[in-house]
């Protein structure tokens, strides 16, 4: 049985495949925005889904990853280009290739470290980022 917010071992969630640490990275990245700017602000619900949502899209995501990209470890770099070289079944809509790879690499990155639980390292990598 699982439980909320359970977390894997880091062998075997660096072990998955990268789209479906992507699968898990996009919620978790979702929540996480979402929750920021509840926490920040008053707004009603129209206004926060569109600031989510520029904060959640492949081309925000894209830009994030980019002022991200020094600060990853070994680990998370090597992760970030399995995600990003990856195969994907579905194509972006309203980015470019190069922006969608790119954000695939960081949902990549933070379903690993969600899976593993470590939300501090989420935190250290993206709180100042949001708002």
């Amino acid at each position: 049985m699982i439980t909320f917010n359970q977390t894997m071992p880091r062998e075997r969630a660096r072990a998955m495949n990268a789209v479906v640490l992507a699968f898990v990275g996009d919620a978790a990245y979702s929540l996480y925005v979402r929750e920021a700017l509840v926490f920040a602000s008053d707004y009603k619900t129209g206004t926060l889904q569109k600031l989510a949502s520029a904060r959640v899209s492949a081309k925000g995501q894209a830009a994030l990853m980019q002022r991200l990209l020094p600060r990853l470890t070994d680990e998370e770099t090597e992760i970030f280009l399995r995600g990003r070289n990856a195969k994907k079944p579905t194509k972006s809509k309203n980015a470019s290739v190069a922006e969608y790879n790119v954000s695939t690499g960081f949902e990549a990155v933070i379903g690993f470290l969600y899976l593993v639980g470590d939300y501090a390292r989420i935190d250290e990598l993206i709180a100042g980022e949001l708002i």
